[in-house]
């Protein structure tokens, strides 16, 4: 490759990186360094879509607002572009409160790094597994709610997600580090902006914890735990599972199953 395009291209994406929140991205990291340049070229034949609807929904936290309003999102479909490989095409729901929104939009893979060293977690477990590879990609999301429907408008931003190749070559998600107590992972950190007022709230969401929240908004140590000042933001759940822990409250055998929200 011309020294002077690979010179042009690592200036483009330590500009997108000088952009982000370092701070952030040092957290999500957990301590991994990462490559110098970047390789989404050498990555456009995978397909990253298994990795965003990995995580059981009731483990994917949301805040939207400053007052950290609890939001629900749930990915219906994922599919990779056939056409442009470093897009995604999405289709999901999203509930705040009791509002209820369909929305569909687009993953744009931006970066894609690999780190230094592999991790292979704790007491080495996956050290003979064949790893081949591990790192993150930043994408842009833009996602549309459904404009006739009640407070709709547009979620937008900065997608973070770590994952590994295994040693058959299929790229997986990377849950290897997830004992760490500050584990997250598919970051999603951006805006929501109204439809109706054009007004935009802070909205982030990811798996296991929330990023980029308030600093007293999660004082969970071992498992994500919300303040009692949120908890009538839609936490209270969050509150009672960790007061009950281990399943300590089980519904009677024989219930009619529950519908889950986005259904």
């Amino acid at each position: 490759m011309n020294k002077l395009i690979l010179w042009g291209i690592l200036l483009f994406t330590n500009s997108i990186i000088a952009q982000s929140d370092q701070h952030f991205l040092s957290n999500f990291l957990l301590e991994d360094e990462l490559k110098s340049g970047e390789q989404l070229n050498e990555f456009r034949k995978y397909n990253f879509s298994n990795i965003w609807n990995k995580t059981a929904n009731e483990y994917i936290y949301g805040i939207i607002g400053e007052d950290h309003q609890r939001i629900r999102v749930k990915f219906l479909s994922i599919n990779k572009n056939v056409e442009n490989p470093n897009e995604y095409y999405v289709s999901g729901k999203s509930m705040i409160k009791d509002i209820v929104c369909d929305f569909f939009g687009i993953i744009t893979l931006q970066i894609v790094n690999e780190v230094k060293e592999l991790h292979f977690g704790v007491d080495d477990e996956y050290q003979n597994k064949g790893i081949k590879k591990q790192g993150i990609l930043i994408a842009e999301y833009n996602f549309e709610q459904n404009a006739q429907q009640k407070d709709s408008g547009v979620f937008k931003g900065k997608l973070y997600s770590k994952w590994y190749l295994d040693k058959n070559d299929e790229l997986k998600y990377d849950d290897i580090q997830s004992i760490p107590d500050s584990y997250c992972n598919n970051a999603f950190i951006g805006v929501w902006k109204s439809n109706s007022t054009r007004k935009e709230k802070i909205c982030n969401w990811g798996d296991w914890r929330v990023p980029n929240a308030n600093q007293d908004f999660d004082n969970g140590a071992g498992e994500f735990s919300v303040s009692e000042k949120y908890w009538n933001r839609g936490w209270l759940d969050i509150a009672h599972k960790n007061q009950v822990p281990n399943k300590a409250m089980v519904r009677e055998k024989g219930g009619k199953k529950l519908k889950d929200w986005w259904e």
